[in-house]
């Protein structure tokens, strides 16, 4: 990835493993990251997620909690390209009838639907590629902090951010290490 990368932290920390996308840019965001990358907690504040959008961003990264029926803690890395949404449903962006407008539960979905509505309006124009990773919670219950296996999660799902956006290390025979696994 080269030039403005937003890399988005999602979800709500009283909803257990929902907290997996603010806890991992916490961890992210103690990293050097290259010029143009910034990493932002946005919480359940998707309205301002697709606010700061229009500031110009050529990627988008959203990492969040991301049920896909694998196992609690596995990574996904979904490229979100208008075919098919994280669950197989509505195509990316397409929200029926529109955005819904609830601050609070506001999906990466309804966010890239609206920031489609600000972009026309506006005249700005939405990241040139957008990418979810995300993680299977086991429990998305009222509650603060992740399960076992999400938090173990988080560390790996640092190392692939910073993958994407360094590009991959070297592996030891000198070779580039490509770990990071596209889902459908």
């Amino acid at each position: 990835m080269s030039d403005r990368v937003l890399i988005a932290g999602i979800g709500n920390v009283f909803l257990g493993d929902d907290g997996f996308g603010v806890e991992t840019v916490r961890a992210l965001s103690s990293h050097p990251l290259p010029d143009g990358v910034e990493v932002v907690d946005f919480g359940v504040r998707g309205v301002h997620l697709a606010y700061q959008l229009l500031d110009g961003y050529d990627t988008l990264l959203l990492i969040d909690a991301t049920a896909r029926g694998g196992e609690p803690g596995t990574l996904y890395l979904i490229e979100a390209d208008g075919s098919a949404d994280p669950g197989g449903g509505a195509p990316v962006g397409a929200a029926p009838g529109g955005p819904v407008l609830d601050g609070h539960h506001m999906s990466p979905d309804t966010v890239l639907a609206l920031l489609g509505t600000l972009c026309a309006g506006t005249g700005a124009t939405p990241p040139r590629r957008t990418l979810v990773l995300g993680c299977e919670p086991a429990c998305v219950e009222e509650g603060i902090g992740l399960s076992a296996p999400v938090t173990a999660a988080v560390p790996e799902a640092v190392r692939m951010a910073l993958d994407l956006i360094r590009g991959p290390a070297p592996d030891r025979s000198g070779g580039l290490r490509r770990e990071l696994r596209r889902t459908p």
